[in-house]
């Protein structure tokens, strides 16, 4: 108990069912976490400003929760594996605990950092922090990963563990000097772009806020939750996601607030918002098994999908992403993703399908709008809800599916309230007539030639 440890924090923004720091408490004298910022390790996927900005308000939420624990954060710059073996020799550790995280790139870099720590002679271990179920395990008889989410759902269903959440520890052992680090603000994080001021209005970064929101939905909400999930005009999504993307919060936090035991729930709201935690595994499981996704799309036929030329989509592209494209639907989605920084999940799928299918633009372009303008932009859900509503991926919604955003709007937002309140100058449009187009957009066309495109690759030709 004479040594010290490094607990190096990632997506595990919490004190709180935080398995690496709870192992670096019982086991070491002094415990020193750590937030290195290295952008370059992210690979191809670095953080989006939106991130960015959730990301800086976490991590001083996480300072002062820290702080008022007898500790600190010791916040670096630079690469990983460099700065964790500077911080060793700095301080004396002995030992680097970490969380895992998923996604290709950081499977590489933490290989990588794992075999350079233990050639110098320090004990590493890591932690599953985010998973309820690890992604190498439920596979199929076989021993194939599945490819469709129900027979994954019932199969995670049968081999249903979720251990109870660990409690935060009262103080943190410190040690009797600690590293130099960086105030949360030199790592300017925050976007230049004015408009991510905005999003103070909408959310609380960091475990305090995490955990206010899940004791009030579950309380309450969650009762409907399963009725009122698809409607953007109610106040029924759990709005966990930021959350659960930073690791403010774990998913067995969630389940074992929806239920005293940590079963499945038997009530239809809360047993539907543990489906939806399992969809988040399902992304995180396909993106392990198939590392090429947020690039590729896993269905080989649609590598040659005839997607327009980005000098012919330009001006469409850029109207979407503004919110100008004259569906009213669509439009108020967008724009409540750039004055947010999110969007409702089934208006996600709406815009996501208008841009692919009626407007034929790649998945990809969408994909990474989202990444850089969402704050819970998370590779693996990001990828997974692409794919799947442009058809291409596992599970996928099929080709001849192209969401009508009139009707899309006419049955979840009835009244027409989120449209009118997201694009104002509907405001005087009084019911569903809120949700019909401009003269200018042709959606019968756009389905159109959207099958058309879907028959051709369908065809081999």
């Amino acid at each position: 108990m004479s040594s010290t440890a490094l607990v190096w924090l990632r997506r595990d923004l919490r004190l709180s069912d935080q398995p690496a720091l709870s192992h670096a408490c019982q086991h070491h004298h002094s415990v020193i976490p750590v937030f290195i910022w290295d952008p370059e390790s992210e690979g191809r996927w670095p953080m989006g400003a939106a991130s960015r900005w959730w990301l800086h308000h976490s991590l001083q939420a996480l300072s002062a929760a820290l702080a008022a624990r007898g500790s600190r954060l010791v916040v670096r710059a630079g690469a990983t594996v460099t700065t964790l073996q500077t911080l060793a020799a700095e301080s004396g550790a002995s030992a680097v605990y970490w969380n895992r995280c998923y996604e290709p790139a950081a499977i590489a870099r933490d290989t990588a950092v794992k075999q350079a720590l233990r050639r110098a002679d320090l004990l590493v271990e890591s932690f599953n922090a985010a998973q309820l179920m690890e992604p190498w395990h439920n596979l199929k008889g076989d021993g194939s990963p599945y490819v469709v989410f129900t027979p994954y759902w019932k199969a995670m269903q049968k081999q249903w563990q979720c251990a109870a959440p660990r409690p935060a520890p009262d103080a943190l052992p410190a040690p009797q000097a600690w590293p130099s680090g960086l105030a949360v603000d030199e790592l300017e994080l925050l976007p230049d772009r004015h408009w991510a001021a905005g999003f103070a209005e909408h959310w609380q970064p960091g475990e305090d806020g995490a955990q206010r929101r899940l004791n009030e939905f579950a309380s309450s909400a969650v009762a409907d939750y399963d009725d009122l999930r698809n409607r953007p005009d109610q106040a029924g999504t759990s709005r966990f996601s930021p959350h659960l993307h930073f690791g403010e919060l774990s998913p067995a936090q969630v389940v074992w607030a929806l239920d005293p035991a940590g079963e499945l729930p038997t009530g239809k709201g809360p047993l539907s918002l543990v489906r939806e935690l399992a969809w988040r595994e399902f992304a995180v499981y396909l993106l392990y098994h198939f590392p090429h996704l947020p690039e590729q799309p896993l269905r080989p036929a649609f590598n040659d999908f005839p997607w327009r030329q980005p000098a012919e989509y330009a001006a469409d592209l850029r109207a979407w992403q503004r919110g100008q494209t004259g569906v009213p639907m669509v439009d108020a989605g967008m724009r409540e993703l750039w004055h947010t920084g999110w969007m409702h999940n089934r208006v996600r799928m709406v815009v996501a399908s208008y841009l692919t299918k009626h407007l034929l633009i790649p998945w990809q372009e969408g994909a990474r709008w989202f990444w850089d303008t969402l704050v819970d932009a998370n590779l693996a859900n990001n990828t997974q809800g692409w794919q799947w509503t442009s058809g291409c991926g596992a599970d996928a919604s099929p080709y001849f599916r192209i969401f009508n955003p009139v009707l899309q709007g006419e049955k979840f937002d009835p009244r027409g309230d989120y449209v009118r309140h997201w694009c104002p100058e509907l405001s005087h449009v009084v019911g569903k007539a809120v949700h019909q187009p401009s003269e200018s957009v042709d959606l019968k066309f756009g389905r159109e030639r959207a099958l058309a495109a879907y028959r051709q690759i369908s065809s081999g030709r």
